[in-house]
């Protein structure tokens, strides 16, 4: 048995497990000192969780929601609160601008930004009164009449008139949802509308409202098309790193295939190649998850819910587990797996008005919580670190968030108002500077109260459920003979040393705090020096894409976007990046005329400190930190209107206090602009 573990570990070493992955937000997330501005929570958080080896954060769903909601009701694919619909500009993330300064401080600090990405649903037609969102013609759900706001075509009024004109990108009529003419079905995982109008990614999911002013017509495989083109507009526009897609056992494999083949090889410099870290939630046994994972050529991995259940089991087992079953418990398709222990979807307390738990709203949960005050749960991480695949780590877990009273008020750069559980923090320091995943999976040990898993030559893992009893056990090991060891868990002083027969006797302690530093049902032994770990810090690139039907010229709005207008040098707001001193910015276009030059301005506030006309790459280097405006034109008044892409390079500081550099307040109020674009006629757009 031990043999057969070791084959399948080395037929299964994954893609980027060496990756830790943190769920950056809880379910119904906020933080009153920044109210709907989660993206600069996490930009303040960020430097603590570099600090301990955390190099991933999974983030919620960044697009429009039709309220300030956590994101799986989405409305608008092209809206990252840019835009002025519903009533409001941003989201319960922040502003664009906010978004995309999260991004660049995250990987300042050497941390991959996974999006969580919602394909199965959308919700919200209509305008903020629901005006314009039915269509009587609809055969199921009428309100499925999406329309959305652009530069060209800013919202006016609320009225039905005004929303079924407007003219963004990827308008959706009712044929593009189940059922329709194409694919007449209503029931089923793929079919089923859980959570508003379902998409369908049928070829024949096809065809015009039966009301809408604003009506282009479709052709096959729309929603297919438009949203692999989202995709990768998407991931250029943010810099994304890697994906968590929602709810994918209720869409076509072969779309997300699709979807993960073109980000992976078709984005052009934003291609996430075949490392591209991608996971889908499939809730399943393990034969399910497999097949999953085979249908979308391995592009993507699951949560191991399998596993998950043995966790579980440590939990509730009160010490009578069987920690040696847990090696049987994991999905079969290891490549690209995510081992955890709570997420969102499983974790739903009941809170008191200041945060803390007051009992659980169970019927919510898709599986059963673990408190992350029970002393065993040490023991579940240990187990999901020790494991193939990339572990997930949730921010209630990782952080004390349960019973300070400080939920909503905490600041998190502060450690004494967010303290960290040192288990969990201490598990992913191992993870990180032993280098788990770089040796193969083995599991010299395996009995009732105690599993020792060793990652070959790398670290020495062992688990227990005991709650009173130190075990000690000898085992064969793959370091080599002389090695000396020592518990980089802390539990113990001891060391151990390999000897000529290659067996080794280490310590694992029990569940009940005894052991020194506090230590919980785990021990983790590697050389007295350890390979270490670098953080991979790095500069951001992000692209806009100047459009009319893109971005909002609002004065509600950011501002931002519109293709450069027609014989004219007016210039054209493409966003914000948030620059340090001394740090340099490179910029490059591409252009839809390239007979024609175009001049990019920066501004500091109100004051230009660059323009160029780059033949290719142009270039600054700021003598301030903050918040860089970027504006083009024309360069000659003569010049035809065009599309331009806009490419950014830059790198902000690592550590930002947010609120010192408000970016709230970043829209121009020009109505001049409004009023032109309110009166330009429809039919040139």
């Amino acid at each position: 048995m031990k043999l057969f573990l070791l084959v399948i570990g080395l037929l299964f070493l994954g893609v980027g497990q060496s990756k830790v992955l943190l769920q950056g937000f809880w379910w119904d997330f906020k933080n009153d000192n920044y109210p709907n501005a989660w993206a600069d929570y996490l930009a303040e958080l960020s430097p603590r969780l570099a600090e301990i080896g955390v190099d991933s954060v999974w983030v919620p769903p960044t697009i429009k929601n039709s309220g300030y909601g956590v994101g799986y009701a989405p409305f608008d694919h092209y809206d990252l609160g840019d835009k002025y619909q519903k009533g409001f500009t941003g989201t319960r993330i922040g502003t664009k601008d906010e978004l995309l300064r999260m991004v660049a401080i995250m990987h300042a600090n050497g941390i991959d930004v996974v999006q969580d990405g919602v394909l199965n649903h959308l919700i919200g037609a209509g305008s903020s009164d629901g005006s314009g969102g039915s269509d009587p013609a609809a055969w199921n759900d009428k309100y499925t009449n999406f329309r959305y706001v652009s530069f060209a075509t800013p919202a006016t009024t609320e009225n039905e008139a005004d929303y079924l004109s407007r003219a963004g990108r990827f308008p959706k009529n009712w044929e593009n949802f189940h059922n329709n003419p194409g694919h007449d079905c209503l029931s089923g995982d793929i079919c089923a509308g859980y959570w508003g109008p379902d998409v369908c990614y049928y070829p024949g999911a096809y065809g015009q409202s039966s009301n809408a002013i604003h009506n282009p017509p479709q052709s096959s495989d729309y929603m297919r098309n438009e949203v692999r083109s989202w995709l990768i507009w998407y991931k250029k526009q943010m810099g994304i790193d890697g994906w968590r897609f929602d709810a994918v056992k209720h869409f076509l494999p072969s779309a997300m295939e699709d979807f993960l083949y073109n980000l992976q090889f078709s984005a052009g410099w934003a291609s996430g190649g075949d490392e591209m870290f991608a996971v889908g939630e499939y809730v399943g046994g393990g034969a399910e998850l497999d097949n999953w994972c085979a249908s979308v050529q391995n592009r993507a991995g699951t949560f191991d819910f399998g596993l998950r259940g043995s966790i579980y089991g440590i939990i509730t087992g009160n010490g009578n587990f069987d920690m040696g079953s847990i090696p049987g418990a994991q999905q079969g398709n290891r490549l690209r797996t995510v081992p955890f222990v709570n997420n969102h979807d499983t974790f739903r307390p009941i809170l008191t008005t200041d945060g803390n738990y007051n009992g659980w709203d169970t019927s919510q949960e898709l599986a059963a919580h673990i408190d992350p005050y029970d002393g065993r749960l040490s023991a579940a991480y240990a187990v999901a670190f020790a494991v193939d695949g990339t572990p997930s780590v949730f921010i209630e877990d990782l952080f004390d968030l349960g019973k300070l009273g400080n939920r909503f008020t905490h600041d998190p750069k502060v450690a004494a108002q967010l303290p960290m559980r040192s288990d969990i923090a201490n598990i992913i320091w191992c993870h990180q500077h032993l280098r788990f995943k770089e040796g193969a999976y083995k599991v010299p040990h395996r009995s009732g109260d105690l599993l020792v898993i060793e990652r070959s030559a790398k670290a020495i893992i062992g688990v227990t459920d005991s709650w009173t009893v130190w075990q000690t056990v000898t085992i064969g090991t793959d370091f080599p003979a002389g090695t000396v060891l020592k518990d980089y868990s802390g539990a113990t002083v001891e060391t151990a040393t390999v000897g000529g027969d290659k067996k080794v006797t280490i310590k694992v302690p029990p569940c009940n705090g005894e052991a020194l530093n506090g230590r919980r049902c785990y021990a983790i032994w590697g050389p007295l020096t350890p390979p270490g770990y670098t953080a991979n810090v790095r500069e951001t690139t992000q692209e806009w894409e100047m459009a009319d039907d893109l971005g909002d010229s609002h004065p509600l709005s950011l501002q931002q976007g519109g293709q450069l207008p027609a014989y004219s040098v007016e210039t054209r707001t493409v966003g914000k990046i948030f620059v340090a001193a001394s740090s340099p910015v490179t910029f490059y276009l591409f252009l839809a005329d390239s007979l024609n030059g175009v001049t990019v301005e920066l501004y500091n506030d109100q004051t230009l400190v660059h323009s160029e006309s780059p033949s290719a790459t142009g270039s600054y280097t700021p003598n301030f930190t903050g918040w860089l405006t970027i504006k083009i034109r024309n360069t000659e008044a003569t010049s035809p209107g065009q599309i331009v892409w806009v490419v950014m390079t830059y790198k902000p500081p690592a550590q930002v206090t947010t609120d010192l550099f408000d970016s709230k307040l970043n829209a121009t109020g020009d109505w001049d602009l409004y009023h032109r674009m309110v009166n330009w006629p429809r039919s040139k757009f």
